[in-house]
């Protein structure tokens, strides 16, 4: 039996199967080629199309296939990763009523904060664990006050993931951990909020059933599997957000474990075992995958949308001139020092940031000479800079008490770069283990736990190779840490003069 990992990022969609006998990687696919769009109909606005994820599924799928044409029948089971915090909204014929509001789209972050005030911090604290914030009930609510002939046709409102496995099954299902993320969850109750539902006036009806998120979700439908080139009746077996599905790719699923991502956005992960809410509201909590009978632990999230994002930027502006690699971005940046001659840059330009108290700031860079700084200290700078926001999240996670003992990410995306690498040991001053995986690949391996294929955790992560443990190095740590001293404290003043 074979499995299929689905990985629906904003930037594109990632496909991969395993062979559930030697648990290795057999084919994949990414599509579209280059990134996906994301509109803004208005400044701090982000939007996708829900079909076009789909779209890119059935061609990444496509693709797989006329390379292997004999796997396309020995998928059994199905696994989803996808972006966190969106709302797609469908009528009762399932069709999607408006493009996704999605995860970097910052126009509900007042609605948020007027429940947060109107429901009270210590009840909030307490019950969500966060505040209300800019998240998916907050834009459900959004819909409601602004658009409200497209709201008065809602049947169900889902996550990505959940429309993915809506497309996949035709049935309207979510998750525990779902709707955490969406923070529709009671923590204290166990259950969907009442009243923060009643609050908003939203009927409890536009939520869509729940599923477990490891574990049979459901079937692949005649219709989906016709589309997909694949048999009918193949299981789908995991769902979780980017987040929590990259924590369960690199096997962090205990209090003390810590997963880490620098893609389009930079994000540090915590596992838990405590309710920990940020009074601050720069941390957020929702709710870890178990399997079955486990226990439930909860995940710390730290997240700063602009990492890879800003390196994208700053590639896509380089390459006007010719394509520039971000192997050349490592090369340019490695012919200077440590710190980048005193340039920094704060990558904080691709929506309203959580670590940043929702604040919608602009990225920037600091300390510009031009007769001493040229393009080689700009693409450090770029990268150290991402390095420093991301060591803040890990900064605020250990400041509220949680254990941060392994910590774990894939060999991709920025940890590609040996500069970005060696800036984020030496910032964190922890060890850094990185490992030859990706979601889509561990989201397949989770499909076959899910479905029973695979027995027990250690199944799952035999075959889970890691290719490099990293060391902080005493001299770099502390240059880091001076750098990053600096770097905070104008953050932090530029966040107290945004109010």
């Amino acid at each position: 039996m074979h499995f299929l990992g689905l990985d629906i990022g904003s930037s594109s969609v990632k496909l991969a199967v395993i062979d559930g006998d030697s648990g290795e990687r057999v084919a994949n696919a990414t599509y579209p080629p280059n990134e996906m769009a994301i509109d803004a109909p208005r400044s701090g606005w982000a939007e996708q199309s829900p079909e076009a994820w789909w779209d890119a599924i059935r061609k990444g799928c496509e693709e797989m296939w006329q390379k292997q044409p004999q796997l396309k029948d020995k998928i059994g089971a199905i696994g989803i990763s996808y972006q966190m915090h969106g709302l797609v909204a469908v009528d009762k014929d399932g069709e999607v009523l408006r493009p996704s509001i999605i995860w970097c789209d910052s126009r509900a972050v007042d609605t948020g904060e007027k429940a947060f005030d109107a429901l009270g911090s210590d009840w909030c604290m307490e019950h969500l664990l966060n505040s209300p914030g800019n998240f998916t009930a907050a834009k459900l609510r959004w819909v409601q006050e602004n658009e409200p002939e497209v709201y008065d046709r809602i049947h169900k409102i889902m996550l990505p993931g959940d429309y993915i496995a809506y497309k996949l099954t035709g049935e309207f299902t979510t998750t525990a951990s779902g709707l955490s993320e969406g923070v529709f969850w009671d923590f204290s109750e166990n259950k969907a909020s009442d009243k923060l539902l009643k609050h908003w006036h939203i009927d409890p009806a536009l939520l869509s059933d729940q599923v477990p998120n490891l574990g049979v979700q459901g079937e692949v439908n005649d219709h989906a599997a016709k589309e997909l080139g694949i048999k009918a009746g193949a299981k789908l077996a995991f769902r979780a957000g980017d987040q929590v599905a990259n924590a369960m790719s690199l096997n962090v699923l205990e209090p003390g474990d810590v997963a880490t991502t620098a893609g389009t956005s930079g994000v540090v992960y915590a596992v838990t075992d405590k309710n920990i809410a940020d009074p601050d509201q720069r941390i957020n909590t929702f709710l870890h995958v178990n399997k079955g009978d486990a226990p439930v632990h909860r995940g710390l999230l730290a997240c700063i949308n602009g990492a890879g994002r800003m390196n994208s930027w700053l590639r896509g502006v380089l390459s006007a001139g010719g394509d520039v690699s971000y192997p050349k971005l490592n090369e340019l940046g490695e012919q200077v020092q440590p710190g980048s001659d005193g340039l920094k840059v704060y990558p904080f330009g691709n929506g309203a940031e959580r670590i940043m108290r929702n604040r919608l700031l602009s990225a920037q860079m600091d300390g510009l000479d031009l007769n001493r700084h040229g393009l080689n200290h700009v693409a450090r700078a770029t990268q150290e800079g991402v390095a420093y926001a991301m060591n803040l999240g890990f900064d605020l996670i250990k400041g509220l008490g949680a254990e941060t003992r392994v910590v774990r990410a894939g060999h991709s995306n920025m940890f590609l770069s040996p500069i970005f690498s060696s800036a984020f040991v030496n910032l964190t001053q922890a060890p850094l283990e990185l490992y030859d995986t990706d979601s889509a690949v561990g989201v397949a391996r989770a499909a076959a736990w899910g479905c029973d294929f695979y027995s027990s955790r250690e199944d799952v992560f035999r075959t889970l190779k890691r290719k490099a443990i990293l060391e902080p190095e005493p001299a770099l740590q502390n240059q880091y840490q001076e750098f990053y001293a600096e770097w905070r404290e104008a953050v932090e003043r530029r966040l107290a003069q945004a109010g």
